[in-house]
């Protein structure tokens, strides 16, 4: 028995309510109708329809199984539209958020790369540096950097970041160079707010982790502005590798202690996948993780 041609005969004769009008619909013989239906109770085990000879009607399993064949025919249906989804025609708002620096850097010239070949489509990127709760706060994509917690959602890898302690070369040839991390307790430090002095700075020696607790002689809230007060020569901060990855590669900045850094870290593209995807979910995954997987300063 083809059980999904069965469905949706059955289907066919609880929406009709006869088995003629169903063959009819379905360019079916009646006896064929019948006999598939017959065949697909027996299957089961129980009887689908009470048989009149004026009307046909479901029995409650039948009503019970109506709901399940119907969401089973559709969640075919979805699935196979996933499958060619690439040739769906894309169309839409596509709401889209990423870390604040990376977003202006990486995410936000390839998302207009996108727009450009899909005039259907338009978007809302939101850069911030926290973690979006993408279903609460209404996004398609995410750009996640770290290591993920458990989720529904689908992830797919892109690339590898490094945390890096930098100066500029001027301050390094005034204030000498650290050799350990122990011995940036007697430098001029940059830290973030709001986690300022209290932040630990994580690093590894033959194998095994340790941290050390910097003192700030300046904190600051934008990570742009702590690499752009680094880059003037004040002193040393920690940043990202793809924050810095332009003034490292001019030599306006120099990485320090690299021997030391910890493990690099993931980076993510987040989305809903399956029937919950729409085309133009499906189509910009595809093409930011393309791109994405093509720049050095996110695949350290």
């Amino acid at each position: 028995m083809d059980r999904l041609r069965a469905l949706e005969i059955f289907i066919k004769v609880a929406e009709t309510g006869g088995f003629a009008a169903a063959a009819r619909a379905l360019s079916m013989s009646p006896p064929s109708v019948t006999r598939i239906v017959s065949g697909l109770e027996q299957h089961l085990g129980t009887a689908l329809f009470v048989r009149t000879t004026r009307s046909v009607g479901l029995t409650e399993a039948g009503t019970r199984f109506l709901q399940d064949a119907t969401r089973i025919i559709a969640e075919l249906a979805e699935a196979e539209d996933a499958a060619v989804g690439a040739h769906i025609i894309p169309r839409g708002e596509l709401r889209i958020t990423a870390p604040v620096l990376f977003g202006g850097m990486f995410v936000t010239p390839i998302l207009g790369e996108f727009l450009q070949d899909h005039e259907h489509v338009t978007a809302e990127a939101v850069y911030v540096d926290r973690i979006v709760n993408m279903i609460d706060e209404g996004h398609d994509v995410a750009i996640r950097i770290g290591q993920l917690a458990d989720s529904s959602l689908m992830a797919t890898r892109v690339g590898t970041i490094r945390m890096m302690v930098f100066a500029a070369p001027e301050y390094l040839a005034r204030a000498g160079t650290p050799s350990h991390p122990d011995e940036l307790a007697g430098h001029n430090l940059i830290l973030p707010i709001p986690v300022g002095s209290s932040q630990n700075w994580n690093f590894q020696e033959d194998g095994k982790p340790f941290s050390v607790r910097p003192t700030a002689r300046m904190k600051i809230n934008t990570n742009d502005a702590i690499r752009d007060q680094v880059a003037r020569g004040w002193g040393i901060s920690r940043l990202r590798s793809y924050q810095i990855a332009p003034l490292l590669a001019d030599g306006t900045l120099v990485p320090i202690l690299e021997q030391f850094e910890p493990p690099p870290q993931p980076i993510h593209i987040i989305h809903q996948e399956g029937r919950l995807a729409s085309a133009k979910v499906r189509s910009f995954v595809d093409f930011i993780v393309d791109r994405l997987r093509a720049t050095p300063a996110v695949n350290q």
